[in-house]
């Protein structure tokens, strides 16, 4: 009888944990990460309308995730986690993508991907530490949509019209620069208060130890 119980609890917290895992924001992230592949497939081989529906279609998905998650009470540790590594993913995907498709804009490229490798690197060191990273916040999702539109409209052109503009682009993704910067000055001051924060923290127990042993 007790085997019995111990397996059912075992049962419902295996089930528990699956159902935070398998939250719809969640499969909404990892289905962004799977985008990636046939979208480069398609971009590198000039099939641009297919390149377009699959870009919009991961951009719609970024889009709705957030906002899925908070109406549905289906924010996890996972999510906060899983969703900016699908960004970053898809950003450095793209980013190949259009500086094989257009070297001009391979500076302005460059400096997206600093950003986020940077904020990658800030996210480990919070999770070393034992704390979350903080949750996409406006400023963040304004410059990843500028930079889902710039790509959109400039694979659109590519593809219907056969329009090609240089300048177009370089200035489309300099704005996307230039607000993921900002996001990124943003991030770094909440990043800073959360390691003071832990700091604060990692002091506090020193001194308590201090105390007992005196």
């Amino acid at each position: 009888m007790n085997n019995m119980e111990e397996r059912s609890n075992n049962s419902s917290e295996e089930s528990g944990t699956i159902n935070k895992v398998m939250t719809i924001p969640n499969i909404m992230s990892m289905c962004r990460i799977v985008l990636i592949v046939p979208f480069i497939i398609c971009f590198l081989n000039e099939k641009y309308i297919e390149a377009a529906v699959l870009i919009i279609t991961s951009g719609l998905t970024d889009c709705f995730d957030g906002l899925i998650a908070r109406k549905l009470n289906q924010v996890t540790a996972l999510g906060k986690i899983l969703d900016p590594i699908a960004d970053k993913l898809t950003l450095i995907s793209v980013g190949i993508c259009l500086c094989v498709y257009m070297p001009i804009v391979t500076p302005v490229i460059v400096i997206l991907m600093a950003k986020d490798f940077l904020m990658l690197l800030g996210g480990i060191a919070l999770i070393k530490c034992n704390v979350t990273p903080s949750p996409a916040k406006w400023y963040g999702k304004v410059g990843t949509i500028m930079f889902y539109f710039s790509v959109c409209l400039i694979v659109f052109l590519k593809a219907f019209f056969q329009y090609e503009n240089d300048v177009l682009s370089f200035v489309l993704l300099s704005i996307t620069a230039a607000l993921m910067i900002f996001a990124l000055v943003m991030y770094y001051h909440i990043y800073s208060q959360q390691m003071k924060q832990v700091k604060d923290q990692v002091k506090g127990v020193k001194d308590k130890i201090k105390n007992k042993i005196k």
